[in-house]
């Protein structure tokens, strides 16, 4: 998954990536709906959007990925009806909460020191793999995920990761 901040990062990132998030807390809501229509016209993977079910629905998206301090995936999941849940969480407990609230899959971290979360202690790969077997639904791992970390992550159970930087 690489999560993207406007479309056309998007579109430079679905190259490479099998789904894209919309990440952009910087903007207004007016225009991250702008750069979700982009991104969803102009590619052909899976988006997600970032918090926002109201414009997930609007932008056809394929659905949304809500942070552990956002409604629950249940009330997520009510209101889109259709599409991916996903959850942002950071422990075991709230990965366990999320799947039973209906989440299709859960990104977990940050595993490393991450450049975009630079407060946030990292968790590590131990961790990574408690949540991943805790869980039956899909585990990401995100947080310093490179390229020569991917196996690590893996390794750990996680069914793939998401990144901000490797995809720039």
């Amino acid at each position: 998954m690489a999560i993207v901040g406007d479309a056309a990062s998007g579109v430079r990132a679905a190259e490479r990536a099998t789904i894209l998030q919309l990440r952009a807390p910087h903007l207004s809501a007016r225009e991250v709906e702008r750069e979700a229509m982009e991104l969803v016209a102009s590619v052909r993977i899976p988006v997600v959007i970032s918090s926002r079910c109201d414009i997930a629905l609007a932008s056809g998206a394929a659905g949304v990925n809500v942070p552990e301090r956002d409604i629950s995936a249940h009330d997520a999941r009510a209101l889109l009806r259709q599409g991916l849940v996903g959850r942002s969480v950071h422990s075991v407990e709230a990965a366990r909460r999320a799947e039973v609230e209906g989440a299709d899959f859960v990104i977990f971290g940050p595993v490393w020191d991450s450049a975009s979360h630079p407060a946030g202690a990292p968790a590590g790969v131990e961790a990574l793999h408690r949540v991943a077997t805790a869980v039956r639904i899909p585990v990401l791992a995100i947080g310093g995920v490179t390229e020569e970390r991917i196996p690590l992550c893996l390794a750990a159970g996680a069914a793939g990761y998401a990144a901000i930087g490797m995809f720039r």
